[in-house]
């Protein structure tokens, strides 16, 4: 359990000393862990000694099974006999003797081979000596008028015709466990193995369990004192919580997960100061929407301003024209036929500007407010500026316009020579880019006259360029010929009708597509492109 809060202020909580949680918790870790160490060494005293006969005279049985099926199925004479034998007793440490009376044969597997022989014919003929009353096998007087060199120690089973026993080497004072009797065969055997002093054994696993359990113990220590520390913990920073709830602070949050009526009082403390958190983030995320709904209103009404001032600032030289040319013909400034045509001719064209920057107006409005539905679709974009330019033909040949199409490494190809290429887009859009950049090329032509049509295919889409020869662009106008309304020679835009509109235009389309534009200046002319996607998104 853990709190993320700090202790700010407020009466500090009462140590409890022998009655507090930590020292109970000490209390219980040092027991438990105590009495698993005394467990231990009580098992280890009085279990592990019996416990230890007990594997070692299943390895015996064992044994004995594997020997019993080898003499069944091979003669005691026969090497595959042998091969078994040595098999068996390399498993566990094991020595090994077979006899057959009959054919007066003897197979061992042991260091000391006339031992075991001896051994065997003891075992068969009784004459093991039982060991002593009181022995000690470090007192020598306890060997005097010994007549052999094992005693008897103890018959552990008698089962089948087999008797398991424990023996004393008083040569070497090794105990060993014997295993002996008839095979199903007739041939009898006997099985011996060493068996460690589990006393002494036993006695130094206690002295090493004991260290090892009193640096367990001086380690618990530690553990306990600090695991209670953990546990009061909490307590004492609830207290802290609620002195900065009292100051209106609710940033503190309980974060235990216990059943306790300790955890039920956090909980319920960060329930309340969830929903005071939850009730102050309502009225911040209120406060910053109503500050964003302000600074929209601000940015719709400066919008509204500029574009006001923009359309009064361009209308007001048609409207001041149509409405002089318009009282010269009221007041009768002229009676003959050809000024009062032209001044007509004036009017009417005058308003036709009118109403086709009115009209771009409301196109670009619609396109930057998102109101213009862009429907996408796959088309040949070669096809669409093809047709764009047969219409608008005559436009270039009266201003004596050199027309060149370009297409990846091949210049000035004709038009025909051009492959299809299939572009995602808009298609009406897409050509009033191109539009709108050919017409500025016409407008700004210049020199050589040349306008040349670039076509040029990359990974997934088409850049086309559309270069007029000419006067470069001024760098200091270049990140602004984008806006609405910017021209860059005012009183040349004004000589072919332009409103400043269509390059705001081909920006606004080319972001509602996603698609990348732009320009590029050299010394004799410039350079308008735009990128079609060739692959769907």
């Amino acid at each position: 359990m853990a709190l993320h809060a700090k202790t700010t202020g407020g009466a500090a909580p009462k140590r409890r000393g022998f009655h507090s949680l930590t020292f109970e918790f000490f209390v219980l870790f040092f027991g438990l862990i105590g009495g698993a160490i005394l467990l231990i060494l009580l098992a280890n005293t009085f279990l592990l000694g019996r416990y230890y006969v007990s594997e070692k005279q299943k390895d015996l049985t064992g044994a004995y099974e594997q020997l019993n099926r080898a003499s069944l199925n091979n003669s005691i004479g026969s090497d595959e006999f042998d091969v078994e034998l040595v098999r068996i007793t390399s498993k566990g440490n094991i020595s090994c003797i077979v006899i057959d009376e009959e054919s007066q044969t003897v197979k061992a597997y042991a260091a000391d081979t006339q031992t075991m022989v001896r051994r065997m014919w003891d075992n068969i003929f009784d004459t093991t000596e039982k060991l002593p009353e009181n022995f000690s096998p470090e007192d020598e007087r306890s060997w005097k008028g010994a007549d052999d060199d094992f005693y008897l120690v103890a018959v552990l089973s008698r089962k089948n015709g087999q008797i398991t026993q424990i023996v004393l080497d008083r040569r070497t004072n090794t105990q060993y466990m014997e295993q002996w009797g008839m095979l199903e065969n007739g041939n009898y055997y006997l099985l011996s193995t060493a068996v460690e002093s589990i006393r002494s054994n036993a006695m130094i696993a206690n002295h090493f369990i004991l260290y090892v359990g009193l640096a367990v113990l001086l380690l618990g220590l530690v553990v306990a004192m600090v695991l209670g520390s953990r546990i009061t913990r909490p307590i004492r920073q609830l207290t802290s919580i609620s002195q900065r709830m009292k100051r209106l602070d609710f940033s503190a949050k309980y974060e235990g997960h216990d059943t306790t009526e300790i955890g039920e009082l956090g909980e319920n403390i960060n329930d309340m100061s969830a929903t005071l958190e939850k009730t102050i983030s309502e009225l911040k995320t209120a406060n910053n929407e109503l500050k964003s709904d302000l600074a929209h209103k601000e940015e719709v009404e400066k919008m509204q301003q500029e574009f006001i001032s923009n359309v009064t600032h361009e209308l007001k030289t048609p409207i001041a024209l149509i409405q002089g040319y318009a009282e010269g013909l009221q007041d009768g400034i002229t009676d003959d036929k050809e000024s009062q045509d032209f001044y007509t001719g004036v009017i009417i064209d005058e308003a036709g500007k009118m109403n086709g920057i009115v009209q771009k107006l409301l196109q670009l409005m619609h396109l930057e407010f998102g109101q213009s539905e862009v429907k996408m679709q796959q088309f040949d974009v070669v096809e669409v500026i093809r047709g764009y330019l047969q219409s608008s033909n005559l436009l270039a040949t009266e201003k004596e316009v050199r027309l060149r199409f370009s297409e990846g490494e091949r210049a000035d190809i004709p038009p025909e020579e051009i492959p299809p290429i299939m572009v995602w887009a808009d298609e009406f859009l897409t050509e009033e880019v191109f539009q709108n950049y050919f017409t500025n090329a016409l407008n700004h032509i210049e020199g050589d006259k040349i306008i040349d049509i670039r076509f040029e295919q990359k990974e997934n889409c088409v850049r086309i360029s559309v270069f007029n020869t000419g006067k470069p662009i001024p760098e200091e106008s270049l990140p602004r010929i984008w806006e609405k309304f910017y021209k860059v020679d005012k009183a040349r835009t004004r000589e072919y009708g332009g409103s400043g509109v269509g390059l705001s235009i081909v920006r606004a389309i080319q972001e509602s597509m996603h698609q990348q534009y732009g320009v590029i200046n050299y010394d004799n002319g410039v350079e308008f492109w735009f990128e079609l996607d060739t692959t769907k998104r």
